[in-house]
């Protein structure tokens, strides 16, 4: 999949971006070309081989009927994470690295659920931030508003998501347990 100059895209883990150029770079004796990305969070430029975009994870943001599916997406009941802190941090990060926003979504409602029960480790807590953040950010790009306009909407459904799974804690239980035999 090729982008073009001008062209929004999520790069895994840093968010939006838009492609501003796609430029010939020498490395050793070969010319390759790169995206250089510009990342809306800090501003600063990325640059990522074109030959290596799918295997950074380089993708185009969800559709805006995607927006609503993200959205009923993290308002579900889910199964819970795992209960060691090690195994529960691998397991998010490995999902937030895929730069899948759904992956992204579960974690960010799994870490609300926790911050809910107790403090997070100060690991999880900037995961959960960021989760929150890639979440937030691509929704009010896809769906063109601010993001003051859409976290209300993303707290709504986390809200539902968390009510949900308080509700069936036994069955979240048999599901965690089951999970790993």
């Amino acid at each position: 999949m090729g982008f073009k100059v001008g062209q929004k895209v999520v790069y895994p883990n840093h968010g939006i971006g838009t492609i501003e150029q796609i430029e010939q770079k020498q490395i050793g004796a070969t010319s390759l070309p790169f995206y250089t990305l510009r990342l809306a969070a800090t501003n600063s430029v990325v640059l990522v081989p074109v030959a290596n975009a799918n295997e950074v994870g380089l993708r185009s943001p969800i559709t805006s009927a995607e927006c609503e599916m993200l959205l009923r997406h993290l308002a579900d009941d889910f199964t819970n994470a795992a209960s060691d802190w090690k195994d529960r941090f691998k397991e998010f990060s490995d999902k937030m690295r895929t730069g899948d926003i759904f992956e992204v979504a579960d974690v960010l409602k799994h870490l609300s659920y926790l911050s809910r029960l107790k403090p997070l480790s100060f690991r999880e807590q900037r995961m959960l931030e960021r989760s929150r953040y890639l979440v937030i950010s691509e929704l009010a790009a896809v769906c063109r508003q601010a993001e003051c306009n859409v976290e209300p909407r993303v707290e709504q459904a986390l809200t539902r998501a968390c009510s949900r799974h308080e509700r069936h804690p036994a069955r979240a239980r048999v599901v965690g347990a089951t999970a790993g035999h």
